[in-house]
């Protein structure tokens, strides 16, 4: 069990990381796009390179952070009841939750992005247009960030929650949805 609990909080901590490497996306995102305006309002200028960028940094800010969300318990859910059940039931809904749901959907997502991915990369897929970015395959990598990043966590979340079925810890902060105050 120590080991499992070791390899969840590294998991916890990539994801930290993650999401906070994201978030400098979206300061990245308000100032380009600030950027954008501004040079094309004083000079009727632009840069479709620039304006491409947005994009990456908008599929960073979602793709790369999805794990990070889970980590902290962001990710949409209906609270009426869980928010007053035990620990212990919190866990099982979160157990469930992960082995029903959230892993058979980002299997499905990585099988059905891996080809699609994978013919990008082959190409070295580009902007269609000949001034943009010239790096789509990795924007569509960030599909594959997304997949691994929240899997993990979803490992994290399910090994938290044995813990806590078992009765050998408690739930640990952030990996179940207990926010700190």
């Amino acid at each position: 069990m120590d080991k499992l609990a070791r390899l969840c909080a590294m998991i916890d901590k990539t994801n930290e990381f993650l999401g906070k490497f994201a978030a400098w996306s979206a300061f990245a995102l308000v100032i380009t796009q600030f950027s954008i305006v501004l040079v094309n309002h004083l000079y009727s200028e632009g840069s479709i390179a620039i304006q491409e960028s947005l994009t990456y940094m908008h599929s960073l800010l979602f793709l790369g952070a999805a794990g990070y969300t889970l980590l902290h318990n962001g990710h949409v859910r209906v609270d009426i009841l869980y928010s007053s059940l035990s620990k212990k039931r919190k866990a099982y809904i979160n157990l469930a939750g992960s082995l029903i749901i959230l892993f058979p959907v980002l299997l499905m997502i990585g099988f059905y992005a891996l080809p699609y991915i994978n013919a990008s990369w082959q190409i070295l897929e580009g902007s269609t247009e000949s001034s943009g970015l010239h790096l789509v395959f990795l924007l569509k990598s960030l599909i594959l960030l997304f997949v691994v990043s929240t899997f993990l966590q979803g490992i994290s979340v399910s090994v938290h929650s044995i813990i806590v079925i078992a009765g050998s810890g408690d739930l640990v902060e952030g990996s179940l949805g207990e926010k700190s105050q």
